[in-house]
């Protein structure tokens, strides 16, 4: 279930209606997901014969991390207001339920807080400037909210506001690979630091994170540089980078270079803040074991990936095989099930078709074992000598399958490449 909802985009609660009467038919019918359903999230879960329309959309509201479906649609009624700027209708919803202006509009877990926060965040200005003057309001986190989204302007006013930043505040922007808000912490005296005072954290949280844009990620990488941390003279981190002028460099002193399989250390290095945990890299198909070119695929770096093809690189290069036979997975893979098609923007395929111009084959089998941190269902998985459209198909987290490149490979292998 994706808690998310409301937060990627307007809510439709006409559709959330039909969604809780056919989950009310699945569960009355016998489905297992429905009936997963039914036991995590309904409090005195009924039998399917006696369930009722309301009992659905119990569930579903829980599902979504609502206590009630009242609150859920008041929730949506919200979020869709902030969202098209409307302070009307936004003050007026306040007015009429007072506890809207300090509850959490995406979920009683969400990180997003309450309209104040969201409006900060996002590209709602006349929202934002209606609740700005309206007391009781937790402006330190709108604060924070607003500087990992680049929302400068936003966090200046909150600041005029009496907003002071929290002490790993610049953990925000560096997850989100955001340099605006970086910079406008560094110029407010935000030290780059965690919570618990590590300077490297930052670092490694701009190299581990989930969030793919190579450009923020780059100017991050640069800024980081700026402020004195030095970076090892690797190809991967000249990647990381963005640097293809230091990849010259090293593959003028090694012509094999993409052709070397990097590990995880390389990938992700210890001595700049990354874990020795490999699940707390946040990556879709494994890393460990593969080509810069598979890294491409998953960091979203068209203009890299290009380059080594330019320069030689196997478009069906193999990952290593670890001693349970897992790996061998070529690019394709990589692309398949990946962080870029969340947060990047691989869902139009253009590195698909880059590498099948180039020969890559959809037919080629890997054996995978990955897991997914930091969701409800943190599972490692085995799929065993699968296709990449086979492995795409098999994967459990749905919202890492990229099925717009999985409709490349099928044509392709219709058309025999």
């Amino acid at each position: 279930m994706e808690r998310s909802l409301l937060f990627h985009h307007p809510v439709d609660f006409d559709q959330l209606k039909k969604q809780a009467r056919e989950l009310l038919g699945a569960y009355r019918a016998g489905e297992a997901e429905s009936h997963d359903l039914f036991a995590t999230y309904h409090p005195r879960r009924p039998a399917p014969g006696a369930a009722r329309l309301s009992d659905a959309q119990l569930t579903l509201a829980r599902a979504y991390d609502y206590p009630s479906w009242p609150r859920f649609k008041l929730a949506a009624t919200l979020a869709n207001a902030i969202r098209d700027d409307d302070a009307d209708a936004v003050l007026k919803l306040i007015d009429a339920h007072p506890r809207l202006k300090t509850e959490n509009v995406f979920g009683e877990r969400s990180n997003w807080g309450p309209p104040i926060s969201v409006a900060a965040q996002l590209d709602a200005p006349g929202v934002f400037s209606a609740l700005l003057p309206l007391p009781g309001q937790d402006f330190d986190h709108a604060f924070g909210r607003a500087a990992l989204q680049g929302q400068t302007d936003n966090a200046r006013r909150l600041l005029a506001k009496g907003a002071k930043a929290a002490a790993d505040e610049m953990m925000g922007p560096c997850e989100t690979l955001n340099v605006e808000g970086m910079r406008l912490l560094l110029d407010c005296g935000v030290i780059f630091q965690d919570e618990t005072g590590n300077r490297l954290a930052p670092v490694g949280l701009l190299l581990e994170g989930y969030h793919r844009h190579p450009e923020g990620k780059h100017a991050c990488l640069a800024l980081c540089s700026e402020i004195g941390i030095e970076f090892p003279d690797t190809p991967v981190m000249a990647f990381h980078r963005g640097r293809i002028d230091l990849l010259e460099g090293h593959l003028a002193r090694d012509p094999d270079l993409p052709h070397r399989r990097f590990g995880h250390r390389d990938i992700y290095p210890l001595e700049l803040g990354c874990h020795e945990d490999q699940s707390l890299a946040l990556h879709g198909t494994p890393l460990d074991g593969t080509t810069l070119l598979h890294m491409a695929m998953d960091f979203d770096e068209v203009s890299i990936a290009r380059w080594l093809i330019d320069h030689g690189a196997d478009v069906n290069a193999p990952a290593r095989i670890d001693q349970d036979g897992f790996g061998g997975h070529t690019p394709l893979f990589n692309l398949v099930v990946s962080q870029a098609h969340l947060t990047g923007r691989q869902r139009d395929g253009v590195l698909a078709r880059l590498l099948l111009e180039h020969g890559a084959d959809p037919n080629r089998t890997a054996s995978i074992r990955k897991g997914i941190r930091f969701v409800d269902d943190e599972t490692v998985y085995e799929h065993r000598n699968v296709t990449p459209i086979e492995y795409a198909r098999a994967f459990r987290h749905r919202r890492w399958v990229n099925d717009a490149v999985v409709d490349i490979l099928q044509q392709a292998r219709n058309q025999g490449r």
